[in-house]
């Protein structure tokens, strides 16, 4: 989801993309389900305060209930849900005044009108006979003469849209309402997520439409080409079998599958074996079954399982068979497995397994990932204290500088100062300090060795200048890292940042 709340243009081309539709039609087939709340936008949990960024859209609860129904009766579903959509579709993609592509399911596409003009454009073909179509110019026309205070600037290219989604839809074909249209419009029924009904024949739009659907079919042809041809809509219980071992390949009248060891692996995941697939193909196919697919089926079935994982968050590792075997006896509860006579897992973590053992009366030990003892003795809280009351507390201070040591910063500062005034830096400021270069770095890396207070100014990431009293506890990497000496809070610099650095005292 975009942080406007639609769904980006990347998202549609890639759902495009694997649903071999045009963007149009997939951001019409969004709208659409949204509008019957059959997908909806979900958030992190808990939800960030104003931030959609990691929203979602996601198929709803109801979606399982509605893929059940009778295709008839899903179909009614999302009618009603499109004669009701208070949306302008047809907009998805389009350029807004900011010059920004309008997304699918964005607040910018709202628009209550237009539910009102479907059932006007759906009613005034109903007012035709049976099989008439009208265009869309004498549709416009005719709108506009009946209701002309509303439909007076309604252009061409609006019925044109209504007319086409219409179409999409199977309520309209040639310009003339069809039968499941025509009964749409004369029992416009419940909204969108209501009950439809056990089945079409409590909705009279679900009923015609199951009499213009083709009969569903209980068989498919196996091809030699390990391809299998659905000719018709199949019965939904082998249509949920044949979606779980082949794979759609090309969709249409008749659909096509495509058999593949993979297809094949998923099905044996779904717990059928291999006489499960045998009996499947055998049974449901009008055609022989082809040598390949046997030889395919049964290379499969032999291949599957024999290296398997698994999830575990402990195990017990014992030499002694016979304590093992106690353990599972005395402790039937903690759902241990045996891999081997010395190895069991469990699906407890480590401190509760070792708990329950010892509880019972067993001594273990727990075992690192290299066979070491692990120490499982809880360790005390610690609270970080605070900078004014750690005043009191005793800290060993550095050990003095020698002479030799102090000489050799005073010559590297001075000579930081000198190849500065070579390069062109910039003026020594009043306070003696500079903004960069070898002498800050000196000076910063004393006060880190002797742990004095230094007085920073630097520019935040927003452009401000500010200046603290720091006590540095560390320099390297070109990053500064101190303690706030009023608040004792712990502050980062970078060095790019600092503008200058002068001794507090």
């Amino acid at each position: 989801m975009l942080r406007s709340g639609g769904v980006g243009v990347r998202e549609i081309r890639r759902l495009a993309k694997e649903l071999s539709l045009d963007e149009r039609r997939v951001g019409f087939l969004l709208e659409l389900l949204a509008r019957a709340d059959l997908i909806r936008s979900g958030l992190p949990d808990p939800v960030p305060e104003h931030d959609t960024a990691d929203s979602y859209w996601a198929p709803s609860a109801e979606i399982d209930a509605w893929l059940g129904l009778e295709p008839a009766v899903r179909w009614a579903v999302l009618a009603r849900a499109w004669l009701r959509m208070p949306r302008r579709i047809w907009e998805i993609g389009t350029r807004d005044a900011a010059d920004k592509v309008v997304p699918a399911l964005s607040a910018e596409l709202h628009a209550p009108g237009v539910a009102a003009d479907r059932e006007a454009v759906l009613g005034r073909l109903a007012a035709e006979p049976p099989g008439t179509g009208l265009g869309a110019s004498d549709l416009l026309a005719s709108l506009q003469w009946l209701r002309p205070r509303r439909h007076a600037r309604m252009p061409r290219g609006y019925v044109e849209y209504l007319l086409a989604e219409a179409q999409d839809l199977g309520a309209v074909a040639q310009g003339a309402l069809s039968a499941p249209g025509r009964a749409l419009t004369e029992a416009p029924g419940a909204d969108p997520g209501s009950d439809p009904g056990p089945g079409p024949d409590a909705d009279p739009a679900a009923a015609a439409m199951s009499d213009a659907m083709p009969d569903p079919v209980d068989h498919v042809l196996l091809q030699a080409d390990l391809t299998m041809i659905a000719p018709g809509p199949l019965v939904p219980e082998l249509a949920a079998k044949v979606a779980r071992v082949a794979e759609v390949e090309s969709a249409g009248a008749a659909t096509v599958y495509r058999i593949t060891e993979d297809s094949l692996r998923a099905g044996l995941d779904s717990g059928m074996s291999g006489a499960d697939l045998h009996a499947l193909f055998a049974g449901a196919s009008r055609t022989p079954v082809p040598q390949a697919l046997t030889y395919l089926i049964d290379d499969a079935a032999r291949r599957y399982g024999r290296l398997r994982i698994g999830f575990a968050n402990s195990f017990l590792r014992c030499e002694d068979e016979v304590l093992l075997s106690e353990v599972f006896t005395r402790l039937p509860d903690l759902g241990l497995r045996r891999l081997a006579p010395t190895v069991a897992v469990s699906s407890l973590e480590l401190a509760d397994l070792m708990a329950a053992l010892r509880g019972a009366g067993v001594a273990a030990v727990g075992e690192d990932v290299h066979g070491g003892v692990l120490d499982l003795r809880p360790r005390g809280a610690r609270v970080a204290t605070p900078r004014r009351t750690r005043q009191n507390v005793h800290r060993p201070r550095p050990a003095a500088l020698g002479d030799a040591a102090l000489a050799e910063i005073v010559a590297g500062m001075r000579a930081g100062d000198k190849a500065e005034d070579v390069s062109g830096a910039r003026t020594v400021r009043a306070d003696g300090t500079r903004a960069g270069g070898a002498a800050t770095v000196a000076l910063l890396q004393t006060a880190t060795r002797t742990g004095r207070t230094v007085s920073v100014g630097y520019v935040d990431a927003q452009g401000t200048a500010i200046h603290r009293l720091v006590e540095p506890v560390g320099f390297h990497g070109g990053v500064l890292e101190a303690l706030d000496a009023v608040t004792g809070a712990r502050h980062v610099f970078s060095l790019h940042r600092i503008t200058s650095v002068s001794w507090a005292d």
